[in-house]
């Protein structure tokens, strides 16, 4: 049998090419730009949108995949405006995720905070993890009455003999408990605000160091304009004392008025030890807590050694811990 050779090239199919309409990936990558341009723009006045804006993390983790649709549809205009608004999220939220090293040289100083849940938080746990953390300065919000007889009676005082309480029924009771002599200082909250106590601690070997037991009211509906007022009046730091703030701020470091409060001459614990992203709000759940609203914020001149989170019954928070750090002696804020 004869071969015939008729000629022509035999060519294998190419790999195909995922690619979209430019039209599409505009609309995939609008939405990020909205939310940038408001994180950038203080847009966090109004109902909804300060509640939203602590997903600012997810949202930040999400934009890669705009950024995706954005090559596949080869669109150099949508390709350029993604990639720097995922970069511009990024710079946002992935700075919480790295430690800086601590600059302070001055004895250490251990915190804990818990919000307790209408007093529900269970009060032996509390006590446990004080007595495995070992802090210094326990600082509780929505502490009841019988929230106070519970830790008592769980032995908190062995523990933290010297406390300043302003415990209330609801939300509107705080208190502070510590290893240190306490002296109460005045109160700052405004009226009809939640309790929020403060006291100067005799720290051994240390600076003067003021603790505040912060928990502002929940930034739900119209009580958004409360909730800024709150925040924006937490005392600033002083040159004459270590001011440290500790407690259910509910707000996260994506809300304006939160890092407005940083600006002034603090920095966020779990943001300077790289576990800023840990969270800590809802713990009641069946999914793990989904925001950051509790916080340790300290007096930049000292220095975050560590912290982390802890679960404890009966509270929709998890427990912060932070270990920081307080310099020699006080210099000059900055």
């Amino acid at each position: 049998m004869t071969k015939v050779d008729v000629g022509g090239v035999i060519a294998s199919p190419g790999r195909r090419q995922w690619r979209v309409s430019p039209v599409f990936a505009w609309f995939a990558v609008a939405p990020f730009i909205l939310w940038t341009a408001g994180h950038l723009t203080d847009v966090d006045r109004r109902p909804l949108i300060v509640e939203f804006i602590t997903l600012t993390p997810y949202v930040a983790a999400a934009s890669l995949g705009a950024v995706l649709i954005a090559l596949a549809s080869r669109s150099r205009a949508a390709i350029a405006v993604s990639a720097a608004t995922s970069t511009l999220l990024a710079t946002m939220v992935l700075p919480r995720a790295f430690a800086s090293a601590p600059t302070a040289t001055g004895p250490t100083l251990k915190i804990l905070t818990t919000n307790m849940y209408f007093g529900g938080a269970d009060a032996r746990t509390i006590v446990d993890l004080v007595r495995r953390l070992k802090p210094d300065i326990l600082s509780t919000q929505e502490l009841t009455p019988a929230a106070v007889e519970a830790l008592d009676a769980a032995g908190l005082e062995e523990s933290l003999p010297y406390s300043h309480n302003q415990a209330a029924f609801g939300a509107y009771g705080s208190g502070l408990w510590s290893r240190y002599p306490l002296t109460p200082v005045p109160d700052f909250a405004l009226p009809g605000s939640r309790n929020m106590p403060r006291a100067r601690v005799a720290v051994p070997g240390g600076p003067p160091v003021e603790i505040v037991d912060v928990h502002t009211v929940s930034p739900v509906g119209r009580d958004i304009y409360e909730w800024r007022t709150d925040i924006e009046s937490l005392p600033a730091p002083s040159s004459d004392v270590i001011r440290i703030l500790a407690g259910d701020f509910n707000a996260s470091l994506d809300h304006s008025p939160l890092r407005g409060v940083i600006a002034g001459g603090y920095a966020d614990a779990g943001d300077a030890t790289g576990t800023g992203l840990n969270t800590t709000w809802p713990a009641d759940w069946r999914i793990p807590p989904v925001i950051t609203i509790d916080h340790v914020l300290y007096d930049e001149r000292a220095s975050a050694v560590a912290a982390g989170v802890h679960d404890v019954p009966g509270t929709d928070h998890r427990a912060l811990f932070a270990e920081l750090r307080l310099p020699k002696e006080i210099g000059r804020l900055s």
